[in-house]
């Protein structure tokens, strides 16, 4: 480290120096910097007192976490304001490849172009269509009665219900739709735990690390699901040779269709959720499932009866189950998936992990626009509805520089699954049995 002077408001003063080669050393769980904008940051003990949690900068601890500060952030002059109380000094050989310089150039010409500023219309209309449908199954069952036709009908409402709401909460969890922290959260809130029963901070928690480190093990929590499925090309292999695991991973694109969608909404995220709350002492989150529950079974004992409603509670959560999971695991699970990011720049981390399904009406709708994934994922505060927009540059900056940009059919996308399990899984069984 090295003493320096810098001009600041017409005065002199010493500053520090330092390499990047330093600042990657400083990645342990009691030593953590970061390099910001060509600035070294110590995070260590402010860490745990992260919004975003401790583990999203836990995972970029020793590296450039430059491309995925920008990303996250709405607020930067706030933030980067606070960041002065952190500062270590100046980075002299910040690494900046090409393909760096130019994601850098196109994220500015992004927000130059107004792309990440929102169309309140277009949530307005999302959040009523979401209401009017909620009251059209409730209407079917008051008008018509409860026989096992209109009761299916509107256990298929509800589920569409709950997974426009998903896409929604989604949109004000990642603060796309208001420009300040305060009406994202309280809509974030809102959505997610009044309109269906989960909790904000559950879904931040997982959420942003499956953004900051997609598909590597140990920081994305939504590929850690080992004890019922290996995926990937590396771990399969790994545990085979090990010994590990617990299910007979040769058929699991069979049972896939028994314990994943199936399971995923109605059994796991309930406790899972339930004991997020109750560890943390979130008792606003859990008292906003329960106010959701509480709407909920006022709303439908009248027909069903208490156990009736809480297996058509369960149906609608089925239902839904199967298009969440198939939706959001689409663009992930059949990519790479490895244990170590190797250091890779934000754009070729997110395009490794990520692939769009082609677009249509019914593809935007239908997904939330999360059809549009790569996008997504290198930009998350844009509004969804900017997407196709910013999607032809990605693209060709992807040519340019040699990296796959990924577009498949929905049906490719899905079944795309369905081959990555039936591969990994051989995988693992010829590892085990040294095949």
């Amino acid at each position: 480290m090295e003493n320096g002077t810098k001009a600041k408001n017409g005065h002199s003063h010493a500053i520090q120096t330092v390499t990047f080669e330093e600042v990657s050393k400083h990645n342990k769980k009691d030593d953590q910097w970061l390099l910001i904008n060509g600035k070294a940051y110590d995070i260590t003990n402010f860490a745990k007192k992260h919004p975003g949690g401790a583990k999203i900068l836990n995972h970029y601890a020793g590296e450039d976490a430059t491309d995925a500060w920008v990303a996250f952030h709405n607020d930067k002059e706030k933030v980067g304001k606070f960041l002065q109380s952190l500062y270590v000094g100046d980075v002299v050989d910040p690494p900046l490849s090409t393909l760096k310089k130019d994601f850098r150039d196109l994220r500015e010409m992004v927000v130059k172009s107004g792309w990440l500023k929102s169309d309140p219309w277009f949530y307005l209309f999302h959040f009523f269509h979401i209401i009017g449908l909620e009251v059209l199954a409730w209407c079917l069952l008051w008008y018509f009665g409860t026989q096992w036709y209109i009761t299916l009908a509107a256990i298929l409402i509800l589920a569409t219900v709950q997974a426009q709401a998903g896409w929604t909460q989604h949109d004000y969890g990642h603060h796309s739709v208001f420009p300040d922290l305060k009406r994202s959260h309280l809509f974030h809130h809102l959505t997610i735990g009044f309109m269906k029963g989960a909790s904000s901070h559950w879904w931040n928690f997982r959420h942003f690390q499956h953004h900051a480190k997609p598909n590597l093990i140990k920081k994305d929590p939504d590929v850690e699901i080992a004890y019922l499925f290996l995926i990937g090309d590396k771990l399969p292999v790994e545990f085979g040779k090990k010994k590990k695991g617990f299910m007979p991973y040769q058929w699991q694109h069979e049972y896939f269709f028994l314990l994943g969608p199936p399971l995923l909404l109605p059994i796991y995220f309930h406790f899972e959720i339930i004991y997020f709350c109750l560890k943390r002492r979130d008792w606003l989150d859990l008292g906003l499932a329960i106010a959701f529950f509480m709407r909920f079974f006022y709303c439908y004992t009248p027909f069903f009866g208490g156990w009736g409603t809480f297996a058509f509670y369960m149906g609608m959560r089925f239902v839904e189950s199967h298009w969440f999971t198939w939706v959001t695991q689409m663009s992930h699970l059949p990519n790479e998936v490895d244990r170590d990011s190797k250091n890779l720049d934000w754009f070729t981390l997110q395009l490794r992990s990520s692939c769009n399904v082609k677009s249509s009406w019914f593809n935007d709708w239908f997904t939330g626009h999360l059809n549009y994934q790569i996008e997504h994922h290198l930009f998350p505060t844009m509004p969804r509805m900017n997407y196709h927009k910013v999607a032809p540059l990605v693209e060709s900056l992807c040519k340019k520089h040699g990296i796959e940009y990924r577009n498949k059919t929905l049906y490719t996308a899905c079944a795309d699954i369905i081959r990555m399990l039936k591969k990994s899984g051989q995988l693992w069984y010829d590892a085990y049995y040294d095949k």
